[in-house]
């Protein structure tokens, strides 16, 4: 399990006053809860798609090669007609995207794979570094070596290798969570400036594109894509620091940044030339404020500063924080069809209760999909390649309706005829405000 340590109060969404903060995510080590799905040890699962048909092309060390177009990706997206109703996207994401031998990580590819989903996998570069060479990473404002998370141990790099290839190879796509995750004290990534910034996204692409050299392992199939083309967006720790990384991140060509705290559940802006993805506020069933769609700030506002709470509370836990992303999903779909973005971990958190609500709450929308609406299960990466080639007077129309609204008249007249966007609304600076305040792990 990963282990939570106060470093500073974070507010909890709309509820704050009503829960301690918890700051950071802590370290993955083994985990005691049960082990799923059908990999093994936290294995690669099926293997169905474990060799790419293109011919590899090694790069740099061997580490990650070049195969070709990524495959299983959605079809070339189209702009919408003329009152047309938009897609209802849904984005599951990870942060971390570790495997410590709980089986988490192909239990959810599992997941994904048996309904058609795509999701987003923001890894965490120390993850593939060994800690017998630790010394490599120059954390900004921090001690060489230095990690608010744990380094894996050996055999868990190995399973995350394994598990991050199969991701690929299925569609998912692979973002980066960054290096030490640092959320207090002077070297928190609040803290840095925009070259720090650099540095740090420079060492976790080097950790990926160099964990053969790092590791001396010879005999693992290397990553199959190209990791300086693949990465085009991620998430802060705590969700600290985009405003100092976002020239950093627009300077690299990245797409979007989903690192914005307390997001609203309406469609979204760019923010410095990338498209603002935020964690967003969802009913939180029993209590009349919000909660941030991620599984640590269930956690946070239900067992305030315990991660293993008294298991009596387990079953009304997991109905309450499975029902918040339910109605998050739901209201977004019976009215402004906003894309719903939702953040986890690869943890055990009070009984392994969170990722029983995630998955209950990914197959709720899985099956409207399969029962015929415009559900779309994908990665940030797709749905931004969507949005970019929607017209810029469609976009300024979608994001005049506010959190639950419906369009006027119906989709046919709503979106029917729009003028002309206008030069400000739809501006690379632009950006919302949200309400209220959300933490993040």
């Amino acid at each position: 399990m990963r282990t939570i340590t106060r470093r500073g109060a974070l507010g909890l969404g709309a509820g704050a006053a009503a829960a301690a903060g918890l700051a950071g995510c802590g370290s993955l080590t083994d985990s005691d809860g049960p082990k799923h799905g059908g990999s093994g040890k936290g294995g690669s699962g099926s293997s169905a798609s474990a060799s790419p048909k293109a011919a590899a092309r090694p790069l740099g060390d061997g580490s990650t090669s070049f195969t070709g177009k990524q495959p299983h990706q959605p079809a070339k997206p189209v702009p919408l007609e003329p009152g047309q109703e938009p897609p209802q996207f849904v984005v599951f994401s990870w942060d971390g995207a570790g495997e410590v031998g709980n089986g988490l990580f192909p239990r959810f590819l599992d997941l994904a794979k048996e309904h058609g989903a795509g999701m987003t996998f923001f890894l965490s570069g120390l993850y593939l570094l060994p800690e017998s060479k630790k010394r490599l990473y120059d954390p900004p404002n921090n001690p060489l070596g230095a990690s608010d998370i744990g380094y894996l141990t050996d055999e868990h790099v190995k399973m995350t290798l394994t598990n991050v290839r199969r991701a690929w190879l299925e569609g998912h796509e692979i973002g980066t969570h960054f290096n030490g995750h640092f959320c207090s004290g002077h070297g928190t990534v609040g803290n840095w400036t925009a070259k720090q910034w650099r540095s740090e996204i420079d060492q976790a692409k080097s950790f990926v594109k160099n964990w053969r050299t790092n590791t001396g392992w010879t005999d693992l199939a290397a990553l199959p894509f190209d990791y300086e083309k693949e990465l085009v967006g991620g998430r802060t720790p705590c969700l600290l620091g985009q405003d100092n990384l976002l020239p950093t991140a627009k300077e690299l060509g990245w797409r979007y940044d989903a690192s914005s705290p307390g997001g609203r559940q309406v469609w979204p802006q760019k923010r410095g030339g990338l498209w603002d993805l935020p964690l967003q506020q969802v009913p939180f069933p029993g209590h009349s404020f919000e909660v941030l769609s991620m599984d640590y700030n269930m956690l946070a506002n239900q067992s305030v500063n315990s991660t293993k709470a008294p298991p009596e509370n387990y079953p009304a836990w997991r109905k309450q924080s499975a029902q918040a992303y339910i109605q998050g999903f739901q209201r977004a779909y019976e009215s402004n069809r906003a894309p719903f973005f939702v953040g986890n971990h690869f943890e055990q958190w009070n009984g392994g209760i969170y990722m029983d609500s995630v998955e209950e709450a990914f197959k709720h929308i899985a099956r409207e999909k399969e029962k015929g609406a415009d559900v779309r299960m994908v990665s940030f990466r797709q749905f931004v390649d969507w949005i970019d080639v929607q017209k810029p007077e469609v976009l300024d129309k979608l994001r005049t309706l506010d959190v639950g609204q419906q369009p006027a008249g119906g989709w046919k007249t709503f979106l029917a005829a729009t003028p002309k966007a206008s030069k400000t609304s739809s501006s690379p600076s632009a950006s919302t405000t949200p309400t209220g305040s959300g933490s993040a792990a």
